[in-house]
């Protein structure tokens, strides 16, 4: 009997991805483990392998497909001793892909100066998302809104469900988190319930009417952007978060790691075996700072407190169609040059798509490097469900008093943000003087 291929779910959050490209054609052999497809997810592109043997009988989803729901049908196999063409007649077809036009810019004549009877013109209000709750009180939603929802802490009668039939899905419960698309609680008005949802944002077609059409090209948001933008909303309006800016000495590192770099081996081809950055002394001093304040390496969460055991650090990596924070696991136990040297290969692979979910999901803390911009001091917002991230300015000259003597240092400043729900004032102050005390001394990384 033919078995249907499915779209794999890659991570526990994933609903949909791209069908990237087939490493097989139609009629061809499989074997166990296989390599037979390419996925993309928001941040990865991922093998696929198959898990069966026989023969591929039909390509339901064609490469290049976008958006297909996990657990749809993308292709069928026929098994040993199945008529592969009767068992690729036989399958179903793919779904089509939902359009998501973009609403026309409105008239700039009519943006600029509405007509006085505009009101009567205007028209009627988007019709509201079908309740997600039956008149018994049952409440329609997936599995996967259910679980989400339950580990968020959030109350599904009073989530709008967008889904067919007003069915709560897993967005909807995302938008709930950062407090849209709320209902008020049975005889509260809409008003005072707590957790109401905040002013909406202006729509495309508000946004499109204040600029002349055709002086700007649209470019659709990708997965990666999409879920950036979700997720760092969420960080913002749900995480209390407080900052704490420290100046660091970094004269000693500076000459370290020129001594390092200076002593390092050559491989085969004449080239160092590592070539230390700064930021390999920022991430290593990083891990060692959350080991020496451990009630500090945690992360929040509404049941209880996860206190981690081990400081694995997130490096924010920049690319051209967003960003990714690949982890360095462990890094308390690694040395400067396997730090430096995992994190190019890291940062190759993000580049390319190749990174797997775990390389790039949870961590219990984060760096991210603006230095080599020039930029002096910055915020950076806390990557979900860590509980800080360390911002980190260029190293510059500047004058300091010693001795009452002003003489020339150079100084980097580094903003630590800090989740108040796991982290209070004085521990990430303990956090950030942990950290000043390495960076300013590197051979304490190394005893």
């Amino acid at each position: 009997m033919a078995t249907n291929i499915l779209m794999p779910a890659l991570s526990p959050t994933m609903e949909k991805g791209n069908l990237a490209r087939w490493l097989k054609k139609e009629g061809d052999k499989i074997k166990s483990g296989d390599v037979i497809a390419e996925i993309e997810t928001d941040k990865a592109t991922m093998e696929y392998e198959a898990t069966d043997e026989g023969t591929l009988a039909k390509i339901v989803v064609p490469e290049g497909t976008q958006d297909v729901a996990v657990n749809s049908v993308i292709a069928v196999m026929a098994v040993e001793g199945e008529d592969a063409k009767a068992a690729g007649a036989a399958a179903p077809k793919a779904a089509p892909p939902v359009a998501k036009p973009v609403e026309k810019p409105v008239e700039a004549k009519a943006a600029a100066a509405p007509p006085a009877d505009a009101k009567k013109s205007e028209p009627a209000p988007d019709k509201p998302a079908a309740p997600a709750a039956s008149a018994g009180g049952r409440v329609f939603a997936s599995p996967l809104a259910k679980r989400l929802a339950k580990e968020a802490g959030v109350d599904l009668s009073r989530v709008s469900g967008s889904g067919p039939h007003g069915r709560v899905i897993a967005r909807d419960i995302e938008d709930a988190k950062a407090g849209k698309g709320l209902r008020a609680p049975s005889g509260v008005p809409a008003a005072a319930a707590p957790g109401a949802a905040p002013a909406p944002a202006m729509s495309d077609k508000q946004i499109l009417g204040l600029y002349e059409e055709g002086s700007y090209e649209l470019i659709p948001h990708d997965g990666m952007r999409r879920t950036i933008a979700q997720r760092l909303t969420a960080a913002v309006q749900s995480m209390p978060t407080f900052y704490l800016t420290i100046d660091c000495d970094i004269g000693k590192l500076s000459s370290a790691r020129e001594e390092i770099n200076a002593a390092a081996g050559k491989d085969k081809d004449g080239k160092p075996v590592y070539k230390l950055s700064v930021n390999d002394f920022v991430i290593k001093a990083m891990a060692l700072a959350l080991q020496r304040i451990p009630e500090a390496n945690v992360s929040w969460s509404e049941g209880a407190m996860l206190k981690h055991k081990h400081s694995d650090i997130g490096v924010a990596v920049a690319l051209p169609f967003g960003l990714i924070t690949p982890i360095i696991r462990n890094a308390e136990t690694k040395s400067l040059s396997a730090i430096s040297n995992e994190m190019k290969d890291l940062a190759a692979r993000a580049k390319a798509k190749k990174l797997k979910p775990n390389e790039y999901q949870g961590g219990s803390s984060s760096v991210s490097n603006l230095g080599m911009y020039g930029i002096k001091d910055f915020t950076a917002v806390i990557n979900p469900p860590q509980s800080s991230i360390l911002a980190v300015g260029t190293g510059e000259e500047r004058a300091v008093v010693r001795n009452g003597v002003i003489v020339p240092a150079t100084i980097m400043s580094v903003t630590l943000s800090c989740d108040h729900r796991a982290i209070d004032g004085a521990l990430g102050a303990e956090l950030i003087t942990a950290f000043r005390k390495l960076i300013e001394n590197p051979v304490m990384m190394v005893v």
